[in-house]
């Protein structure tokens, strides 16, 4: 994707400042306490927490960047009550790619073994037969996601914030969970279906997917947070919901078109896979994708098949439609900044987001 093609125009980029140590010292803090907790109950239980804690770190931080640029343009002074909040985010994420990897059958995440790959590897290396070694990886998982589940709650109880205010972030949270289980069960049935989904499907999948607690649900937190009127916290989440539309479209051509060494995932892994994305609706709408189907999702593509699946998707005009779709929905976000509830200070944050999003190139 050329990123100067795609790149809005907007603010500056954002201000220097310490948000994300804030968050990292919310979520250090929360896991040494944890791991106290857990050494009168055995070893094993403290490397499980040690496990989990690894897994937040290297992340982006979009979903706690998302509650404190939120809050802070709106007002909000109390930092260590919006780092806490945005590391609750952060924790919920942390427990949807874990149990995301297990609904997978995934063993390795950023090039290096994920919850259930170094519980099977050191299951393996104990001696114990395959099946054994990845039934007890994925179990562990089950379990750190659940706690990743029980932290993103237990820290926005622990935010210190009023009892109304904290009532309104947990059914913010409550959201958050409920829609992106729905996205993922549906993302499960695409799975086995003979046939490709609608586009509008696809989106909508993704929407509940992914829009939903990594962007739509963070911002109006950190409205709800600063005190900001419903109107401005309802024009938030419409903000976030067509820009976490946009951020899962170019993810899906990154998982295609993206390098290897930028992205951390094979570029081959979703075609293996036979991941169901905007790209494959529209390409099986089109006239030759019956010669190259039989390659999509086949557990033995190699590069030549995979090579040959994308000149086929630009060909087409697949690529092109998910990034045009990326663009609009870009686009629509911003549109909604424009309202007059919404001070220029969020406008001048905001911006630089979509430029994030669609500038990440495939």
């Amino acid at each position: 994707m050329d990123a100067a093609r795609l790149r809005l125009v907007g603010g500056a980029g954002p201000r220097p400042d310490d948000r994300q140590a804030r968050v990292d010292a919310v979520l250090t803090r929360y896991f040494s306490v944890a791991r106290r907790r857990a050494e009168p109950l055995g070893a094993e239980y403290v490397r499980l927490w040690e496990r989990l804690e690894a897994n937040t770190i290297g992340g982006k931080r979009f979903r706690p960047r998302m509650v404190l640029a939120a809050y802070e343009s709106l007002g909000g002074t109390e930092l260590d009550s919006g780092a806490c909040v945005g590391a609750a985010f952060e924790l919920l994420h942390t427990a949807l790619i874990v149990h995301d990897d297990v609904i997978d059958h995934d063993f390795v995440r950023r090039g290096v073994p994920n919850i259930s790959g170094s519980y099977r590897d050191a299951a393996r290396a104990a001696g114990a037969p395959e099946p054994v070694a990845e039934h007890r990886g994925m179990s562990a998982s089950v379990i750190a996601g659940d706690l990743a589940l029980m932290g993103a709650y237990r820290l926005i109880d622990r935010s210190g914030v009023d009892g109304a205010t904290r009532s309104r972030l947990l059914d913010v949270m409550d959201e958050a969970l409920f829609a992106s289980a729905a996205g993922e069960l549906i993302d499960v049935d695409f799975a086995w279906l003979p046939d490709a989904p609608a586009v509008d499907d696809i989106v909508h999948m993704e929407r509940l997917k992914t829009a939903v607690y990594s962007f739509e649900c963070p911002l109006q937190a950190g409205a709800i947070l600063a005190g900001a009127p419903d109107e401005t916290v309802r024009t938030l989440g419409d903000f976030g919901r067509d820009m976490g539309i946009a951020y899962q479209l170019v993810d899906d051509l990154l998982g295609v078109f993206g390098r290897e060494e930028e992205t951390g995932k094979s570029a081959s892994g979703d075609l293996r896979e036979g991941k169901r994305t905007v790209l494959i609706a529209y390409a099986s709408e089109k006239e030759g994708w019956d010669e190259v189907a039989p390659l999509f999702g086949s557990a033995d593509l190699d590069d030549a098949g995979a090579d040959r699946l994308r000149t086929h998707l630009v060909a087409c005009g697949a690529r092109g439609f998910a990034e045009g779709l990326a663009r609009y929905y870009a686009n629509r976000a911003l549109a909604r900044l424009l309202e007059p509830h919404i001070p220029p200070a969020l406008r001048t944050e905001l911006h630089p987001i979509a430029d994030a999003v669609l500038a990440r190139r495939a």
